[in-house]
């Protein structure tokens, strides 16, 4: 496969033990104009060490594999400072609530059933490309908020003080966005455009060290910021 491709396509890996899947897949993304696959992977080892071969944008990551499983693979990627432009969408037939929670800390972008139609898959990937957080349908913000309340201890006073890097604006932009929030809605919320969300929004990121939205949803909750409604 040649290295020589269009600037403004989506480098695509794929990481999946099934070999029919991928192939489903490599036929999916290789359609699209705007994308292309660079590589494919049977377990998470290789998946890491095509990303670091290839750094594509997005990689398509399976959680159950053998050996070295999808968390595993992409907690390597997220921390590796070399590849932080690369983002993971995981992908699993069980979407089951622990799976989401495992997968945003991580570090992935997104999580998304196998069982997603092909133009969901297909959007997955512009989204997480363009820096958005991707959540499927029935892996609700809700869902996700009560899990990272679950998963871990109590909110510590120097976890919320990891927040005092921000200004008052960008704590209440960073409320909406874990309310799952899209730029314009947050901008009706709080009266201003959406650009100037965006802005605060990426300083918010920037001075938290977050790859994206979802990890700034994660910073949200594991800060005691915003809590889980009981229901």
């Amino acid at each position: 496969m040649s290295d020589e491709l269009p600037a403004e396509r989506i480098r695509v890996l794929l990481a999946d033990d099934q070999a029919l899947l991928r192939s489903a897949f490599r036929v999916l993304v290789n359609s699209e104009p705007d994308m292309t696959v660079v590589g494919e992977a049977a377990d998470g080892a290789e998946a890491v060490e095509l990303a670091r071969r290839h750094v594509p944008d997005v990689v398509l990551m399976d959680i159950r594999m053998p050996g070295t499983d999808g968390f595993a693979a992409t907690r390597t990627i997220c921390s590796d400072p070399a590849l932080a432009e690369v983002r993971v969408v995981m992908l699993t037939t069980f979407e089951v609530d622990e799976y989401v929670v495992q997968s945003l800390r991580a570090g992935a972008s997104g999580f998304l059933g196998k069982g997603a139609e092909p133009e969901e898959l297909l959007s997955a990937i512009r989204v997480v490309r363009a820096g958005e957080a991707l959540l499927s349908p029935t892996a609700t913000k809700g869902l996700i908020a009560k899990f990272l309340a679950q998963g871990g201890p109590e909110p510590s006073p120097s976890a919320g003080g990891r927040l005092d890097v921000l200004t008052g604006r960008e704590r209440e932009v960073l409320v909406q966005v874990a309310g799952g929030l899209s730029n314009d809605e947050i901008g009706e919320r709080l009266t201003v455009s959406p650009l100037t969300v965006k802005t605060h929004v990426n300083r918010a990121m920037a001075k938290l060290g977050a790859r994206d939205r979802a990890q700034l949803v994660v910073i949200a909750y594991e800060s005691g910021l915003v809590r889980p409604r009981a229901d």
